[in-house]
Order: C-alpha cells, then sequence, then structure tokens
C-alpha cells in the first residue's frame, strides 16, 4: 500500500426517482478518525451506517461530509411539519399558562428544530424512504471512494518529497560528519594559542595540553549523535517502504532527528558545524510537518 495523506476533497450526485442530492467529503488531517456529517432533519437513521462506511476506509483523518438536496421542479422550497407543529403550540400554550409569559409567536414556533422542513424528499412512505436511504448512502460511499483516491494521489506527492528532505537531511548529516572529524585538531589550536596568549613567559608541559585537549574533545564529541542521526533517516526510509499507515511513527522519528540536531548544534565546537547543524534542524522541521500530513 503506497503513502496516504489525511488531506483530499471528493462529492458525488446521487438519486432517488424524482429527487436528487449531492454528497461533498472532504479530510484534514487529525489524531485519530473523526466523521463529521452534515445532514437534512430526518436522515438521523441512516448516521451509524455512513460512519462504518468511513471506518472501513479511513483509519485517520478529520472527515466532513455534507448532505444538500437539489429542489425538485414545481416543489416548495419549505414545509411544515403538522405533528411537530402541533406538538410545539402545544408545550408553548403550557409554558404561557403556567409562566404568565406572552404566548409564543409564529416566527419562534417555525424556528425551532423539525417544525419547518425544507424539502419533500423526507416526506414519502416507509418502504420507498428504505430504497431511497440506501441510495444515499451508495452515493456516500462512492464519495468515500473518491476521497479515499485524491488521499492517495496527495500520498504519492508527499513520498517524492519525503525522499527529498531525506536526501537532503542525510546529506547534511554526512557534512556534519567531516565537519565533526576536524574537530580534535580544532580543538587543540584553539586551546594552544589561548595558553600561548595566557603565558607566553613560561613553558607549558604538553602533556598537560593534551590533558585538556583530550576533555574538550570528549565535551564536542558528536559521533553518538551521528550515529543516531544515521539510524533514523534508515528507519524512516523503511517506514515508507512499508505500505503500513506510518503517519504517527514518522511524526515520532521527527522529533528524535530534532533531538539529535539539537544535541549535535549545544555541543558544536566549530561555527562551521554549527551553521551545518541549523541547516540539519530546518530540513527536519519540514520532515516533521509533513508527516503530520501523513495517515
Amino acid at each position: 500500500m503506497p503513502l496516504v495523506s489525511m488531506t483530499g476533497f471528493a462529492d458525488s450526485p446521487g438519486a432517488f426517482e424524482s429527487t436528487r442530492w449531492r454528497w461533498e467529503v472532504k479530510s484534514v488531517n487529525g489524531r485519530g478518525l473523526d466523521v463529521r456529517l452534515r445532514m437534512p432533519f430526518g436522515l438521523e437513521s441512516i448516521e451509524p451506517a455512513a460512519r462504518v462506511l468511513a471506518g472501513e476506509r479511513f483509519r485517520r483523518g478529520n472527515i466532513q461530509a455534507a448532505l444538500s438536496f437539489e429542489p425538485q421542479e414545481g416543489a416548495r422550497a419549505l414545509k411544515v411539519d403538522p405533528a411537530a407543529l402541533a406538538a410545539a403550540v402545544r408545550i408553548a400554550k403550557q409554558v404561557a399558562d403556567e409562566t404568565g409569559l406572552a404566548p409564543a409567536r409564529v416566527d419562534g414556533l417555525l424556528a425551532l428544530k423539525g417544525v419547518l422542513v425544507q424539502d419533500e424528499a423526507l416526506a414519502i412512505e416507509a418502504p420507498a424512504r428504505g430504497a431511497r436511504d440506501a441510495a444515499i448512502l451508495e452515493s456516500l460511499a462512492n464519495a468515500y471512494d473518491a476521497l479515499a483516491r485524491a488521499r492517495l494521489t496527495e500520498g504519492a506527492k508527499l513520498a517524492q518529497t519525503f525522499d527529498a528532505l531525506l536526501d537532503e537531511i542525510d546529506a547534511l548529516t554526512r557534512e556534519a560528519t567531516e565537519r565533526a572529524a576536524a574537530i580534535p585538531a580544532l580543538v587543540k589550536e584553539k586551546l594552544e594559542a589561548q595558553v600561548r596568549e595566557l603565558i607566553s613567559a613560561r613553558e607549558i608541559a604538553p602533556d598537560r595540553i593534551a590533558q585538556e585537549v583530550a576533555l574538550l574533545a570528549q565535551r564536542a564529541d558528536v559521533r553518538e549523535e551521528l550515529d543516531r542521526l544515521g539510524a533514523h533517516i534508515q528507519e524512516a526510509r523503511t517506514l515508507l517502504k512499508s505500505g503500513d499507515a506510518v503517519g504517527r511513527k514518522l511524526d515520532f522519528l521527527a522529533q528524535e532527528l530534532n533531538r539529535e540536531a539539537n544535541t549535535l548544534c549545544s555541543k558544536s565546537a566549530d561555527i562551521a558545524l554549527t551553521r551545518t547543524g541549523l541547516a540539519l534542524k530546518a530540513a527536519i522541521d519540514q520532515f516533521r510537518e509533513q508527516a503530520q500530513n501523513v495517515e
């Protein structure tokens, strides 16, 4: 399975008899799978199935699915639900009698959820309603499939970005390794210059200088950090080729890369190595940003 992004958009039309609708679904980054549905009143019964369809196709991402019905030719745009209106009037009268408040206004009653519905697609008999709801879910499944393809296409672009970033991180790590190899000699030269400047009148024992050089070189030793950076780079390449949902693992690996780069900069005894470390941190930050887009 190729790399999959968590971002994408798709839509899918549907129809049943004279009723037409359209699903629009979009997906953005998320820690887990969060599905939010926006549908006209009266279609709550299909929500569990709609969530199951999403769970069968996606592992992570904030997914929003919106269903809109197209107005039918010659149909009224609004319709009052008589039962809902009668219940609202009864409750409003009871509240007015008990509290002495003014009776509810018509506009207030019509604003209550379920009293005024927007299309007659909901007002069909039970057998036909079941067939219509099945058709709505089928078109939602088509929209989800299109979204999955869009996320896959975006994932292919991400894979190329990851390859380029890992190549950059690897090159900077190799550059840092070369610069780090010259640090002991630089430390020795710098220490000797400082010693000559501070105590020019007296000869300093070579053994003492060697001890100080060894101590400073040990403090500036970044070989372990560079070795771990190399191992993390290899692990990232392995994850990207694994075909699994690796978003969380890549994000964690980016944190580990950043930790090693921070230590490299803090231990650096050479300005050139520090510049390389800062460039390394910038590339790793880009890697982490992209990792948060992966399923």
